[in-house]
């Protein structure tokens, strides 16, 4: 089995908002809804995700350039943006998906996902870490 399809059916399985799978082994997951697991994962296991294969219930643009600083090899999302799969494809990353939208909407569906809105006019891989970093702040 590929490391992809272990990652979605631990996702599934477990109901897992995330799972990170490298040479057949789990390496991380998580329940925790929004930004902070992959957040976690380029921030404190960038050089162990390096070449794993994550699924993940949403990724948005923010969630797709950690995929890519990260050194991701493969991604499944439940539901995916436009503007992450142009970071997927930026990034030579291979991908598949449930559904697409043009952005990820924000908890209460009112708005833009705030990491979305924060990742929107960003390339640099730094400052999408400072900004999400200050997110979690209260400083943005």
């Amino acid at each position: 089995m590929k490391d992809i399809e272990i990652a979605i059916k631990y996702l599934k399985e477990y109901n897992l908002a995330i799972a990170a799978v490298k040479n057949g082994e789990l390496i991380y997951k998580s329940k925790e809804k929004g930004i902070k697991p992959m957040y976690f994962l380029a921030t404190k296991m960038k050089e162990i995700t390096k070449g794993a294969s994550i699924a993940d219930k949403v990724i948005g643009k923010g969630a797709a350039m950690l995929c890519r600083y990260i050194g991701v090899k493969e991604v499944y999302a439940q539901l995916i943006s436009d503007s992450a799969m142009d970071q997927l494809k930026k990034g030579n990353i291979v991908y598949t998906y449930g559904e697409a939208c043009p952005h990820i909407k924000n908890r209460n569906k009112t708005d833009m996902c705030p990491i979305e809105k924060i990742a929107t006019d960003v390339d640099d891989m730094e400052i999408l870490i400072e900004r999400i970093g200050k997110f979690f702040e209260g400083r943005v």
